[in-house]
């Protein structure tokens, strides 16, 4: 929950998100909606607990996630939280080790890094790989499309089971039908994850419990869907 909270980089500047306000429950869909410059991603970093607020707090289960002195619940949030950005960051190593990012090749299992590419709708061109999961994607990825980088990154998140997912125009290189596909497989996941997503397209997010508009650093709307 995010109360009163305040932002601003330096002392001296205006402040960028200001008087924001917003409940959040776990297991909502969460879309963000705005123009460039209005603090969409400054929002999220703050929510990922990647920067404090200047003033106001975010809470967690009713406990301040930014408390003096107690920074478990600060790493503890921020571990619960997969972060899917609109450039995915990938190594030149294989598939599955992309997929499963972080972890030991000999750690990965392999059925889990399938399903989450199979929910990312990837399964099927990497199937088509001579090589399949074990395909070397080349530096950062060079030899995947955007979309193709894109749906890796998706089920890179997926992969981690999480239990928030933050998307921050993470399919915009998607058509309008995978995305959609892709997007109702998420929502329909055994562990309901929360999902929040930063999208222009307002198709993207037909299926948000909630759609928040910010403009120019406020809340201006907060519609509830469902």
């Amino acid at each position: 929950m995010f109360q009163n909270l305040y932002f601003k980089y330096i002392s001296n500047q205006s402040y960028i998100l200001k008087n924001i306000n917003l409940e959040i429950f776990k297991g909502e869909f969460i879309g963000i909606i705005g123009k460039t410059g209005d603090g969409k991603s400054t929002f999220i970093d703050l929510m990922m607990g990647l920067l404090k607020p200047s003033k106001g707090y975010i809470y967690l289960d009713n406990k301040n996630i930014h408390i003096k002195n107690n920074y478990k619940i600060l790493r503890a949030w921020r571990k619960s939280i997969s972060h899917v950005p609109q450039t995915i960051n990938l190594f030149d190593s294989t598939i599955a080790e992309n997929v499963a990012f972080g972890e030991n090749a000999n750690q990965i299992n392999i059925e889990e890094v399938k399903n989450a590419c199979r929910i990312a709708m990837i399964d099927e061109f990497i199937s088509s790989l001579k090589d399949g999961y074990f395909t070397r994607v080349g530096e950062l990825g060079k030899k995947l499309s955007g979309g193709q980088r894109q749906r890796i990154g998706i089920a890179r998140a997926l992969y981690s089971k999480s239990n928030i997912l933050v998307f921050d125009e993470a399919t915009s290189a998607l058509d309008v039908i995978t995305e959609k596909k892709i997007l109702k497989s998420i929502i329909s996941l055994k562990n309901n994850p929360t999902v929040i997503m930063i999208a222009h397209r307002l198709t993207t997010l037909k299926e948000a419990d909630k759609l928040v508009e910010i403009e120019k650093g406020i809340i201006k709307k907060v519609t509830v869907r469902k």
